[in-house]
């Protein structure tokens, strides 16, 4: 019983610093979206420990090196960036995946959009379906792209439909651009130009 009280008592805590702490950009009715950007990358990895970090951003140890790669290696080059979401349940305050844009080219206005949940008992939950539409609103209307462009395996029919189901348009295969498990596969790509957007907005 102790345990469960002690354990209880610091999930409280925990949820009462990430709602004091954390810097919500979106919110839709189960999530919060909090911005992670070049500069909050930075900031905590120089000020925090590993195991705040873990705790703060959800991950385990694969997520940890993936992170601290970004931090080392950086996540900026001439004219290109990256601006993605935490996503956030807010029935526990816990991350349960991301969402957001890489390879953003600031002079040309495009940016690659990627999503994902990082547990199975998340997914076909309707998290993304509810998430994707305010990240893309982002897109167009804050960081004022003008293409969104989506890499997926041609088998993944649920990223198909989700994509679908937000006006984008298949463009065509990038031939064996990817590596997966050692191998290069291809990826079908899917765009969507403001124009298009805004004309269902």
């Amino acid at each position: 019983m102790a345990g469960n009280e002690a354990h209880s008592g610091t999930r409280a805590l925990e949820k009462v610093t990430r709602q004091t702490m954390r810097k919500i950009a979106v919110e839709t009715e189960r999530l919060l979206l909090e911005a992670l950007t070049p500069e909050v990358i930075r900031k905590l990895f120089s000020s925090q420990t590993r195991e705040h970090i873990m705790s703060y951003l959800g991950i385990d140890h694969k997520g940890w090196e993936h992170y601290q790669a970004m931090f080392t290696q950086g996540m900026e080059m001439y004219r290109i960036s990256h601006c993605f979401f935490l996503l956030i349940r807010k029935q526990d305050m816990l991350p349960i995946g991301e969402c957001g844009f890489h390879t953003w080219n600031r002079q040309h206005r495009r940016a690659e959009l990627f999503y994902l949940l990082r547990k199975d008992e998340d997914k076909k939950q309707g998290f993304m379906s509810e998430a994707l539409p305010l990240v893309i609103r982002y897109g167009f209307e804050v960081m004022k792209l003008h293409r969104m462009e989506a890499m997926i395996n041609k088998d993944n029919v649920p990223s198909f439909k989700l994509l679908q189901r937000n006006q984008f348009s298949f463009e065509g295969t990038r031939r064996q651009d990817y590596v997966v498990n050692g191998i290069n596969s291809d990826s079908d790509c899917y765009t969507l130009l403001r124009p298009e957007w805004e004309a269902h907005h």
